[in-house]
């Protein structure tokens, strides 16, 4: 009764003596129906709150503070309640501390030095009698620890770690955790206890100490060699795990502990990659845990999925890694969608290990680009690639073409792609290529890229003998249908070289078709005049036509009216060639057949312009501006700009060297035949000039590091090729194979291997070299330009080296190529050819 009259009397003053309860603002704040209410509020609960802590009276700080909390919780400003953080945690009631260390939690971090004054708290509470206070002080240096906290308090967590009490234990291990991921020269002090931690039968403890030894291994060499030691032991802990009883503290849906499990494999991965010795020890426990694990539940699965990586990540035997494939390949069969995905993906990373393994399951993983699920659909195709070989060629290209009929429209463009790299490396015959590749232009219609088209238009000229056949199939594809403009162009293209053929009636390959020379004229005007042709194919169409009249006797009078009628088009392209086209049946007649021979063979590989996107192409090349008789290199590193090869000799850091009236440097050669090197400011040896005074063969040695021949001799004692490794990153592995020319005694050979180790083909490849401005380079053309996967052939280029000034050679390489749709670009350079293990690389673009 006194109460109720209190509060009908003076409200206002038990509003000033009794705060608001937590529960009581929780239930306003959810009570407001607009933003604005809801700031009101807070506003007006923060202006109380810091009244309150003004106030001496510490009744009621730790119910203001909790309230403080959850308005942080909210996203509001808190920060004015730090200091009161530290009140409370040297408070003397567990009550206070409770709350004042999950403030500090919350509401401090390295970013604040007020941080730092609760060090010393920190420090006499860890040395507290009461182990949850002890907990409390644990869980909050965990949680901020900043680099000079680590260092300030890590004495204290190493004795704490040796405690007897687990509960402590756990908490003071993963709190050392925290400390080597802030300051890992604090790593020795936390080993000698470490190793012990392994004896522990309490599982937390167990599960904390396989955590710590797994960051220390990762951060050091050197510890990892040392833990290597405690294999067995972990392998002790694995194997009483899945043979000890029904546990009902550990068991999760009937494992025992999987938590712990993963930990330790991952752990069993980490010590055994690289090292034969521990890989042999684990490989037995990896076949019982793989073999004795229940696949029901999920948490089975997610041991067998660590399983699979240990096995592939460690030196293990044969059999061992088929298991591991075939459990993935249960994991494909299961009905959970992430499952298969995992699976999918882990698949896509192991089918370099064991690629006969996979290829066993090959049908469910072409059953998985049916899947509903677009990142399954995805990786299915990428796999489906890298399992692509010459045994079962045709059957693949048959599920990836009724794939690409079907799939999504973002899948089109790498389906095509990828179906050009395969089956120009796999193709069993010639015939089969074509029609293959012209199924594909026909279902992927407007999706595939621009270099597709000119891949196929070398490949048909490339095979004579079908020529016939092609042009008649190609015309019979595009003269009822012109929606597709990939294919349209390409038969354009096949017309205009090769009508003639087409209207002969005559085909090896297959029954001939009739064709008169206005009905495929007719198909060139539709090509011209349909609104859905774009322009490109317009363009095509129109020298398509004008190269007819060369190839046709009675349609040149129409030809040329339907050429004309284009002079005054819109499109500028359409004009021009109309206007010039129309200049040669008037001004140039005489020189018309000359002109509009067909196009010589185009040289080079036609991977060189598989590019996964069409943009990247701006930077290579333009084939039809190269000179006869000058290599694709040659005039590649001519188009290379000032700037360009500015910022290489900066990277390569050359001064150019002052002249030298007793020898000096020849200029650059003139002439097609110049090929200017990686810096752009190297001159050529197509006729090196003859050393200016007769002197004794050099060994080859001297040659390359420009010393004296008599000590080079004692050092390597002989002067045959010297075979060294220049680059080996990602799967990629250059060799330079160096020798003396015997004609010329200042000139070194090198011969260039490039090999791919990786399961996926890497197309594009240009390998370039660059010596400073004393010596003189010439790089020949290469072999091709594609690198087939696991190392299933090579690319050959050769190197020639003018020494004239008897200095050590710096060579700088640069290679780049394209792989699963990525540009990669890496820079290495050689100082010692002697040793040829002092390559230098650096990642310039990935």
């Amino acid at each position: 009764m006194l109460y109720k009259f209190y509060q009908v009397i003076f409200p206002w003053s038990l509003t000033m003596t009794t705060p608001k309860r937590l529960r009581d603002l929780i239930r306003e704040i959810r009570s407001a129906r607009t933003a604005a209410d809801e700031r009101a509020v807070v506003q007006k609960e923060c202006a109380s709150i810091r009244d309150s802590f003004r106030d001496q009276d510490n009744t009621y700080k730790c119910r203001n503070l909790a309230k403080l909390l959850y308005i942080h919780m909210l996203g509001y400003p808190a920060h004015f309640g730090q200091l009161e953080c530290l009140k409370l945690i040297a408070s003397a009631k567990f009550t206070d501390k409770r709350i004042g260390y999950l403030g500090a939690m919350l509401l401090l971090d390295e970013r604040q030095d007020v941080h730092l004054l609760v060090t010393n708290s920190l420090k006499n509470d860890l040395n507290h009698q009461t182990q949850y206070i002890q907990s409390l002080a644990l869980c909050t240096l965990g949680t901020i620890c900043s680099v000079e906290m680590s260092r300030d308090l890590a004495g204290e967590i190493e004795k704490m770690i040796k405690s007897s009490n687990a509960y402590i234990k756990k908490k003071a291990i993963l709190c050392a955790f925290c400390i080597i991921r802030k300051v890992p020269d604090l790593m020795e002090m936390f080993i000698p206890a470490t190793r012990s931690l392994l004896n522990e039968k309490n599982h937390g403890v167990l599960l904390t100490a396989v955590c710590l030894i797994t960051e220390m291994c990762e951060k050091s060499p050197d510890t990892l060699h040392h833990f290597r030691k405690v294999v067995p032991m972990l392998v002790r802990i694995l194997r009483n795990l899945i043979m000890a009883g029904y546990s009902p503290e550990h068991d999760v849906f009937g494992v025992s502990n999987p938590f712990l499990q993963v930990k330790i494999l991952r752990l069993l991965r980490i010590l055994g990659k690289n090292d034969t010795d521990a890989s042999e020890t684990m490989n037995d426990i990896l076949a019982q845990v793989a073999t004795n694990t229940d696949t029901s539940k999920n948490v089975g699965h997610a041991i067998l999925y660590e399983i699979v990586l240990t096995i592939m990540g460690i030196k293990s035997e044969a059999g061992l890694r088929v298991l591991a494939v075939n459990i993935l390949g249960r994991f494909l069969l299961n009905n959970d969608k992430n499952i298969r995905y995992v699976a999918l993906n882990t698949l896509l990373r192991v089918v370099q290990a064991d690629y006969n393994a996979v290829q066993r399951h090959r049908t469910t993983i072409i059953d998985c680009l049916k899947d509903a699920d677009i990142s399954i659909r995805r990786r299915a195709m990428e796999l489906s690639f890298a399992l692509v070989n010459t045994g079962n060629i045709r059957g693949m290209m048959k599920e990836l073409l009724d794939f690409l009929e079907n799939c999504d429209p973002e899948f089109k463009a790498d389906v095509c792609s990828n179906i050009v790299q395969s089956t120009e490396k796999y193709s069993p015959t010639k015939r089969w290529h074509i029609d293959t590749v012209m199924k594909m232009l026909r279902v992927a219609g407007s999706y595939v890229r621009d270099d597709i088209v000119s891949i196929l238009i070398q490949l048909i000229a490339e095979t004579s003998e079908l020529h016939n056949y092609t042009v008649q199939q190609l015309f019979l594809l595009i003269k009822d249908d012109i929606h597709q403009p990939s294919l349209v162009q390409v038969a354009l293209w096949c017309i205009g070289e090769y009508g003639e053929k087409l209207i002969s009636g005559v085909c090896e390959e297959d029954e001939p078709v009739q064709v008169s020379e206005d009905e495929v004229i007719d198909v060139l005007e539709k090509v011209l005049t349909h609104n859905y042709s774009t322009e490109v194919s317009k363009e095509y169409a129109m020298t398509s036509l004008m190269k007819l009249t060369s190839r046709f006797r009675t349609s040149v009078g129409r030809v040329k009216a339907v050429i004309d009628a284009y002079g005054g088009s819109t499109h500028v392209e359409l004009q021009q060639r109309s206007v010039e086209y129309s200049n040669i049946f008037t001004k140039y007649e005489n020189m018309r057949s000359a002109l509009l021979e067909p196009m010589p063979l185009i040289e080079g590989s036609r991977s060189k312009n598989v590019l996964a996107n069409s943009e990247s192409s701006t930077d290579l090349l333009n084939e039809g501006n190269i000179p006869n008789g000058e290599s694709t290199t040659s005039v590649k590193a001519k188009n290379i700009n000032n700037t360009e090869s500015q910022n290489i000799l900066d990277l390569l850091d050359v001064v150019p060297p002052a002249g030298n009236s007793a020898n000096p440097a020849p200029p650059p050669s003139g002439g097609a035949n110049d090929l200017l090197d990686l810096l752009g400011d190297v001159a050529t040896i197509s006729n090196p000039a003859p050393p200016v005074k007769p002197t004794p063969a050099p060994n080859l040695l001297d040659d390359l590091m420009g010393g004296d021949t008599t000590h080079n001799n004692q050092m390597n004692g002989n002067d045959g090729p010297y075979k060294l490794t220049a680059f080996d990153k990602n799967g990629l592995k250059v060799e330079l194979t160096c020798e003396r020319d015997n004609g010329q005694a200042n000139v070194t050979i090198i011969n260039v291997k490039s090999t791919n180790s990786t399961a996926t083909t890497m197309s594009d490849y240009i390998f370039q070299a660059a010596v400073p401005k004393s010596f003189q380079l010439q790089l020949q053309s290469p072999s091709g330009s594609t690198l087939p996967p696991m190392n299933d052939g090579e690319v050959t280029q050769v190197i020639k080296v003018n020494n004239p000034q008897k200095q050590a050679i710096r060579l700088r390489i640069k290679v780049s190529y394209k792989q699963n749709g990525n540009n990669v670009t890496d820079i290495g350079e050689i100082k010692d050819f002697l040793s040829g293990s002092r390559t230098r690389l650096l990642n310039v673009c990935t």
